[in-house]
């Protein structure tokens, strides 16, 4: 069933609203896959904050143009679906590489984050990236492991001192 005008402006609307506020985007091609495995899909990506939306490509152009991800529109061709990552820029590539070690026929075509079209070749590496609790915790680490290693290092003189002095109290008791 075709759609109206003011459904496409909808679709638009919503497309473009989304695509404003995400980190990242990626374009699948989904030919082949049942509605069961789509449905899957969808229920995974909902659960990490992912939005996932099949569109016509023109629609999704139009969509794209005020965007960062307007660098998607040249490779917008054949059956696509978008999803963008709403939380962190790693969340929709973990969904699509945890999605296609399961399904063959789902195949990652374009890849966008920061206004930069990446290779569909370097989609682990975005899924590798830290959510922003993990990074804020490997920051805290990076930042704490100086503040500890001089509270040691400080804490060593008394230490030291401590011991030879037990040590001298051992030799003169032994003698």
């Amino acid at each position: 069933m075709a759609l109206t005008y003011a459904q496409k402006e909808t679709v638009v609307a919503e497309v473009a609203e989304v695509a404003k506020t995400a980190y990242s985007a990626i374009g699948a091609e989904y030919r082949g896959l049942t509605v069961a495995q789509m449905t899957a899909l969808r229920v995974e990506a909902r659960k990490a904050g992912v939005y996932v939306r099949v569109v016509k490509n023109t629609l999704a152009k139009r969509a794209l143009a005020d965007t960062e991800f307007a660098c998607m529109n040249d490779g917008l061709r054949g059956p696509l679906l978008l999803a963008f990552g709403q939380e962190d820029p790693g969340s929709v590539a973990r969904i699509a590489e945890a999605f296609a070690k399961d399904h063959d026929k789902f195949e990652v075509k374009l890849i966008a984050i920061s206004g930069k079209l990446l290779e569909p070749a370097q989609l682990s590496a975005l899924a590798k990236m830290p959510t922003y609790d993990e990074a804020i915790s490997q920051l805290m680490a990076v930042m704490k492991a100086p503040v500890q290693k001089l509270a040691a290092t400080i804490n060593e003189v008394p230490s030291k001192l401590v011991r030879t002095l037990a040590a001298v109290r051992d030799a003169k008791e032994a003698a």
